[in-house]
């Protein structure tokens, strides 16, 4: 069976989707459709743009979703996925790829996240750290110990792959838990260059923003079973995936229990869609029993 899987924010590079403009008519006009939706020439950006302008969260997940949905529209019959994931961002890209939601209004749906997390990263400034080779349960009780003994917040935010797993929170709060990580043995304990505290509790005005949006949009059943983010499980049920996609801001990404869930409903090969390979090492170092290509 074959899983097709979408990368999220940070796969971005300069000139990304260039190439699919120019060679695939499907592509091109979903590219210059997202323009017009959005009014403003976003494809520029992914063509032209400096590192920097790319990494602006108002651009950068329009743009990742845009190259993943291109990417995968362009394929034409061969895009016949048994099912379908998506990392953070990325499960908005599955979600369309699914048939759970229509081109147009997934874009309108990214663009609104983005807005709103770039307005709460500016309201309620964090960060993130990426933890390596340590093991799961010991991050989980140093970020609870270092949130229990200052008035700030950090947790487990992206279960990444076996060994590597971020950690995402006030800024103070992540630097102390990075510091008792290393204590504890962590190889490293990298501080990432992000504006904010994706997928913890300071994201809550994002949420609540997107709740409406999400609420008021259609959704349908998807053509074949969409993995979640929030609890790693198979959704077909339109009601069940708004809800999760709500809680998703919130919530830990559980990639790790996700992508077992995959090959444990008989996922053989997984196919990475989108910009960068970044899902590609992780789905490697998950499991050596499965193929990873990019589409």
């Amino acid at each position: 069976m074959k899983a097709f899987v979408f990368p999220g924010q940070g796969a971005q590079f300069t000139g990304m989707g260039l190439d699919l403009y120019n060679s695939n008519d499907t592509a091109k006009q979903l590219m210059e459709k997202a323009n017009e939706i959005l009014g403003f020439r976003l494809t520029d950006i992914m063509f032209e743009g400096d590192a920097e302008a790319l990494k602006e969260t108002k651009v950068t997940q329009p743009a990742v979703f845009l190259h993943s949905v291109a990417m995968a529209a362009a394929m034409g019959d061969e895009f016949k996925p048994d099912m379908v994931g998506g990392h953070s961002l990325g499960e908005f890209s599955a979600l369309v790829a699914a048939g759970a939601l229509t081109f147009e209004d997934g874009l309108k749906l990214v663009y609104a996240r983005a807005m709103a997390m770039q307005k709460c990263c500016e309201a309620q400034p964090g960060g993130m750290a990426a933890v390596l080779r340590l093991d799961d349960e010991t991050i989980e009780r140093i970020c609870a110990e270092v949130s229990a003994e200052n008035e700030g917040v950090v947790v487990a935010a992206n279960y990444n792959c076996p060994g590597q797993l971020v950690i995402s929170g006030n800024k103070d709060e992540v630097q102390k838990a990075c510091d008792k990580l290393l204590e504890a043995g962590a190889r490293r304990a990298l501080v990432l260059p992000v504006g904010g505290a994706f997928h913890s509790p300071l994201m809550q005005g994002a949420k609540d923003e997107l709740e409406a949006a999400i609420e008021a949009t259609d959704f349908h059943e998807p053509k074949c079973p969409v993995y979640q983010n929030v609890d790693g499980k198979a959704h077909t049920d339109a009601a069940e995936i708004k809800k999760n996609l709500i809680a998703q801001l919130t919530a830990s990404v559980r990639w790790t229990q996700e992508v077992q869930a995959m090959i444990e409903a008989g996922a053989t090969e997984f196919v990475e869609c989108g910009p960068g390979q970044a899902l590609t090492g992780m789905i490697t170092k998950i499991s050596k029993d499965v193929t990873v290509e990019h589409a």
